[in-house]
């Protein structure tokens, strides 16, 4: 009966819907998400976190979207970036096997400075380890700071 489609094997198909690709990790699991502006790009970017990496992508994304209202997103270079309007980007995170990196693009500029340098002049780090106690106060003030400055625009 080639060709010919049975009733079990055509319902199973209806009910499992269409087939959706698991994002390609890249090297230390950083989801590869194509470069797209908005929420969805970001979504899709820390669904696609492994493990407890996702759980601190979402925390990350709320915070900011609290404390900096209307916040712009995107995914670039494989990283959700945020910014604001007009000013350009002023954070980023990227997922590393055993971290997250929080990178505040204008970072010496923010008191107190983020802990870890770059070898980019004004960006520092904030690296977090899975089972680091996050002080989302001291996050937030950052964030905030960050916000009002002028942001990086590529």
């Amino acid at each position: 009966m080639a060709g010919k489609t049975s009733k079990k094997s055509a319902k199973s198909a209806a009910t499992k819907g269409p087939a959706v690709a698991k994002p390609t990790l890249l090297a230390g699991g950083n989801p590869q998400i194509a470069k797209a502006d908005g929420d969805v790009p970001v979504q899709a970017y820390i669904t696609a976190m492994p493990s407890w990496k996702s759980d601190v992508g979402r925390r990350l994304d709320a915070l900011i979207a609290r404390t900096v209202p209307g916040v712009r997103k995107a995914v670039k270079w494989n990283s959700p970036f945020y910014g604001v309007e007009g000013q350009g980007w002023f954070l980023n995170f990227h997922t590393f096997t055993n971290y997250v990196k929080v990178a505040f693009l204008r970072g010496t500029s923010l008191r107190p400075v983020p802990p870890s340098e770059s070898k980019h002049k004004e960006v520092r780090y904030l690296d977090i380890h899975e089972h680091d106690q996050l002080d989302e106060a001291q996050l937030a003030t950052w964030i905030r700071q960050a916000a009002a400055l002028p942001g990086w625009v590529p």
